[in-house]
């Protein structure tokens, strides 16, 4: 019995060996996993700049759209003859020879 107690066996070898592989294992899951979560983060971070960027342009875009737009409020000036911004006018004005 005395050499059973000294010497360890095989399942008792087996069980230390494969406890140190899934130990080893799990550090190196636990160090990938760290890395992933990192990266996934940074991702993000970049995605919320982006939509900062993207939301600064569309914003950019809405007020060039509406200026382009003629704004219903405000009345057009006559412009100046020869400069194709003038009204003319399509009514005749009847004299009181006409009649």
């Amino acid at each position: 019995m005395s050499h059973n107690e000294e010497e360890p066996s095989f399942f008792d070898r087996e069980r230390d060996r494969l406890s140190r592989e899934i130990t080893s294992g799990f550090e190196e899951l636990l160090s990938s996993t760290n890395v992933l979560n990192r990266k996934l983060e940074e991702v993000l971070g970049m995605t919320k700049e982006y939509d900062t960027i993207a939301s600064l342009w569309h914003s950019f875009y809405q007020l060039m759209r509406n200026a382009s737009q003629p704004d219903e409020s405000m009345e057009e000036p006559a412009g100046l003859p020869g400069t194709g911004g003038h009204i003319v006018s399509t009514t005749r004005q009847t004299n009181a020879r006409d009649d």
